[in-house]
């Protein structure tokens, strides 16, 4: 069974997404913090992550991305946000953005699923 761990300070998305993956047979694992995030993919192994990028701090998530990279962790990213709606700063992944697909919330529930699937195969 494929491992995923959400990683997002509101709780009701990461529910939202847990519930959306373990009907497709994934185990979820989850964190509300940058210091349990670490914790959780360190301990976990997670075979991908999905990441939000504003959490208690605004760039909390831009922070783990990073932090995961310089530690060794090679496991996919998928970083969501709704930044640009508030800024009107564009995302895309880049070598700036260690991540592997950014998609901006709201996401549908079959898009993340079908960025997940492709990520994981």
């Amino acid at each position: 069974m494929k491992k995923i761990a959400v990683i997002d300070d509101e709780i009701q998305i990461i529910n939202e997404i847990k519930s959306l993956f373990e009907k497709e047979g994934f185990e979820v694992v989850y964190a509300t913090d940058v210091k349990t995030a670490i914790e959780v993919v360190n301990n976990e192994k997670p075979d991908l992550i999905i990441l939000d990028v504003m959490m208690q701090e605004s760039d909390d998530g831009l922070y783990l991305a990073n932090k995961y990279r310089q530690i060794g962790i090679t496991t996919p990213i998928i970083m969501l946000a709704c930044i640009s709606k508030v800024t009107g700063f564009q995302f895309g992944v880049s070598d700036a953005l260690p991540v592997d697909e950014f998609l901006l919330k709201p996401v549908s529930p079959e898009l993340l699923l079908e960025k997940a699937k492709r990520l994981l195969n």
